[in-house]
């Protein structure tokens, strides 16, 4: 099979399940061409976060016409989440590739804790504000997410971002569980918010990438053809799927990619 048409089915595979769980697609595409190809992890990251770009743009269109999306909500976070991806990409310049991996590692094992804990305590999935709605302006109708523990959520976006810049796995796996667990919103809520974001995060970290040259145009082309079909259909599947299944997915997935990413840290 050519290797064009395995990178775009990488990255059909990489979009989808990103989009249905808010990250970005990174969470797949970094691990799949650092493990699977054996691309460089600068350039993977660099060539993630142009991915995240077309995962954001094919999905967030989607959430937001359905109303998935607060989108008011994710332009408050996103100015936290564009000065750290910029700072990330600075970063990752001067870091040893092991010292990344282990980074990678160390987020994914901790983000897949936060959500294990989430799920086997049974923390409600649409909080204490199930007829909460994503769409309504600010004021007496606000959802009241919004402004509960705003300034956590603001610091979590910063270090959000900077995971995004510096991994590039869009910022998603750490805005999902920040807004769902800590500000309280709905899982389906945050994982439409995390989408409209990770555009504009992602392009604020690739842009170190892009300078420094770790994008690579021939690898980068068939992903993002990939994610871009990807994101739209897990956009479409994201509101049929089961909020509990969907956090053990989740969870597993994330564990795994950890594990892989710890050893190639270890040198394994």
């Amino acid at each position: 099979m050519p290797i064009e048409l395995l990178l775009a089915l990488s990255g059909l595979l990489a979009g989808a399940f990103g989009a249905m769980l808010g990250l970005g697609g990174g969470i797949l595409i970094v691990p799949i061409l650092t493990l699977g190809f054996g691309v460089p992890l600068t350039t993977a990251v660099g060539t993630s976060l142009i991915c995240v770009i077309a995962t954001s743009t094919g999905a967030a269109a989607i959430n937001v016409r359905a109303g998935r999306a607060d989108v008011r909500l994710g332009i408050t976070l996103a100015a936290g989440t564009v000065v750290g991806a910029v700072m990330g990409g600075i970063l990752a310049g001067f870091l040893p590739e092991r010292v990344l991996a282990g980074l990678f590692a160390a987020l994914l094992a901790y983000t897949a804790f936060t959500m294990l804990r989430g799920v086997v305590a049974a923390v409600p999935t649409s909080n204490d504000e199930p007829a909460a709605d994503p769409t309504a302006s600010d004021g007496p109708l606000a959802p009241s997410y919004r402004g509960r523990r705003l300034p956590w959520g603001i610091g979590g976006s910063v270090l959000a971002g900077n995971a995004s810049g510096l991994l590039g796995v869009g910022g998603g796996i750490v805005m999902v569980p920040l807004m769902h667990l800590v500000m309280r919103a709905p899982l389906r809520v945050s994982v439409a918010t995390s989408n409209f974001m990770t555009g504009m995060t992602g392009a604020a970290g690739a842009y170190a990438y892009l300078f420094r040259g770790d994008v690579d145009s021939r690898l980068a082309a068939p992903v993002v053809l990939g994610v871009a079909a990807g994101a739209a259909l897990g956009a479409v599947l994201s509101a049929r799927v089961n909020t509990r299944v969907l956090s053990a997915i989740f969870v597993l997935v994330v564990a795994y990619v950890a594990l892989r990413m710890a050893l190639r840290a270890m040198g394994s």
